[in-house]
């Protein structure tokens, strides 16, 4: 009998024993193959099959990206193109039918379309198909679990198509009091507006970053103002355009505190809703314009039906990539759009109008354009810069150690080669 394996204490007791017992070196044998790793050739394969399968997820990310990209460079265009098309076109409007509370009725009419637009668009993208009726009902869960009643509708709908009017019509009301660069600049103002209602009423979160921007918002507007030296017209053009910058941003902000977010198809729907409450409730309005002739017009023949329906084309656009752009790009390029038809309605007002490019106007331009800038960044930048910095500083310090770290493996190697081998003297 052979000493039990536990009992071996010195190496020529371990070899006797393996001499002994050759079945547990074929055994122990067996088991260091399993658990040793691959031979290289596998490892290779397998690490080629790894890394193909990241490269892989990592190009259908960067495409996924791009795309996103391209889209948005698209939808920037389009907010751009639309926004400041719209605005020149409404100018170019006022000098054939001075009528501009007409035009804002005209314009809301059109967006009875989003939702059929908004059902055609699902129709080809959902995988299950709804009947125009379904997909009626489902969107009303919105207003609420008995639909849109009438009280649901007045309530809920009936302040924001009121919110909806002023707001397009104070914007168009200033196209013909100033140049429509003046406008578009100072229509940006709104966002600064909903931060500060957002933070008093829906107790957002503050930040400093968007009250200086509030503030550079505040001081374009008083520049601006005295950019044409305090002029009536241009005074009372610039609070029609700072009134209509309020309007909107009391509407989001109703919009959030008593509806809260909307999908897709609910947003269309209560779009579509807001042209039904115009044409059943502001109808009156251009009727009575007309006939107590503060916007008046000799016949219907010199209406420029062109212009009123490329305007209104134009903002429906306009809408629709503001509201429904999210689902394909960012929604800081979306609103990049906004501020990019400043310098396109500059460059317009440049070649058809008599606008001065003052120091003073210039000024206000980039610095409300600034303030719209900083309230573009998200909530949290100030924590990604400094986990941005934190990680920068610590691949400086990495990368200083391993540079020191191969100086010294360089110096230890060389010192090797120059040091004579012991194997030498052996002999």
């Amino acid at each position: 009998m052979s000493k039990p394996f536990c009992r071996l204490k010195s190496r020529t007791d371990l070899a006797t024993y393996l001499l002994q017992n050759p079945v547990l070196c074929l055994w122990s044998g067996d088991e260091h193959s399993q658990e040793s790793p691959a031979p290289p050739e596998a490892q290779m394969q397998a690490g080629v099959e790894g890394s193909g399968r990241g490269n892989r997820c990592c190009w259908k990310c960067s495409v996924t990206q791009l795309k996103k990209f391209f889209w948005g460079v698209a939808v920037v265009l389009g907010v751009c193109s639309s926004w400041s098309g719209s605005t020149q076109l409404a100018k170019l409007t006022f000098t054939k039918f001075d009528a501009p509370f007409t035009l804002t009725w005209f314009a809301t009419n059109w967006n009875f379309l989003f939702f059929p637009l908004y059902y055609i668009g699902h129709v080809f993208k959902s995988a299950e198909k709804q009947s125009p009726k379904q997909r009626y009902r489902e969107c009303c869960r919105f207003f609420g679990d008995n639909g849109l009643t009438m009280k649901v509708f007045f309530i809920k709908a009936a302040p924001f198509g009121v919110l909806w009017t002023l707001t397009n019509y104070l914007y168009l009301h200033a196209i013909k009091k100033i140049n429509t660069t003046d406008v578009s600049v100072l229509f940006c103002c709104n966002k600064a507006f909903v931060f500060l209602l957002s933070w008093i009423v829906l107790r957002d979160r503050f930040m400093g970053v968007r009250i200086v921007a509030a503030i550079l918002a505040i001081a374009g507007i008083v520049m601006m103002t005295y950019a044409d030296g305090f002029h009536s017209h241009s005074v009372i053009g610039i609070a029609l355009v700072v009134g209509s910058a309020s309007m909107s941003a009391l509407y989001k902000v109703l919009f959030k505190l008593l509806l809260g977010s909307a999908k897709f198809g609910e947003a269309a729907l209560f779009l579509s809703v807001l042209s039904v409450f115009n044409v059943l409730f502001i109808t009156c309005i251009p009727v009575i314009l007309y006939f107590t002739k503060v916007e008046y017009w000799s016949a219907f023949d010199v209406i420029p039906w062109g212009n009123l329906c490329g305007f209104s084309i134009l903002l429906l656009t306009f809408n629709i990539l503001l509201n429904f752009g999210i689902a394909i790009t960012y929604p800081t390029l979306i609103s990049l759009g906004i501020v990019l038809s400043v310098p396109v309605n500059a460059i317009v007002d440049h070649y058809t109008s008599e606008i001065v490019f003052n120091s003073v106007r210039v000024i206000a331009i980039v610095i409300i354009g600034l303030g719209f800038l900083l309230l573009l960044l998200p909530e949290e930048w100030d924590v990604w810069l400094m986990k941005l910095l934190t990680r920068l500083k610590v691949r400086k310090k990495e990368e200083i150690p391993e540079g020191n770290g191969d100086i010294v493996s360089g110096l230890q190697s060389k010192s090797r080669r120059t040091r004579p081998s012991m194997s030498s003297f052996t002999h």
